[in-house]
């Protein structure tokens, strides 16, 4: 059983920055693939952010350049830093762990709101 929290949402002005952290339990993380996601009121929730278990990341354009995803094997955490925060990326986030073929993981979810 894994279970993952996340923290580190919150209010933040458009143009400011905040860092997510999301802390996975059980001995599978260093060689899951993980994910952040985010669900916005009336949208799907979509994936914008990865990194498999050897360290590769991806990212949707919309936040390319602007997130940084990254992991810490050692802290069983997964981060992800967050620049130049735009209203339109007000969401609740979540991270996901994936272990195919058996294994996937929720975290609860973090508000993000961004004013502008």
């Amino acid at each position: 059983q894994v279970q993952l929290v996340e923290s580190g949402g919150g209010l933040v002005q458009a143009g400011g920055s905040l860092r997510l952290s999301c802390a996975a339990s059980g001995s599978i993380f260093s060689i899951s693939a993980m994910g952040w996601y985010r669900q916005a009121p009336g949208k799907q929730r979509e994936l914008f952010a990865a990194v498999t278990s050897g360290g590769s990341t991806n990212y949707a354009e919309s936040v390319k350049g602007r997130f940084t995803v990254s992991r810490d094997n050692a802290k069983n955490t997964l981060y992800l830093q967050m620049n130049s925060l735009k209203p339109e990326d007000a969401a609740v986030y979540y991270c996901n762990l994936k272990l195919v073929p058996l294994f996937d993981y929720w975290g609860q979810g973090t508000q993000v709101t961004v004013s502008s």
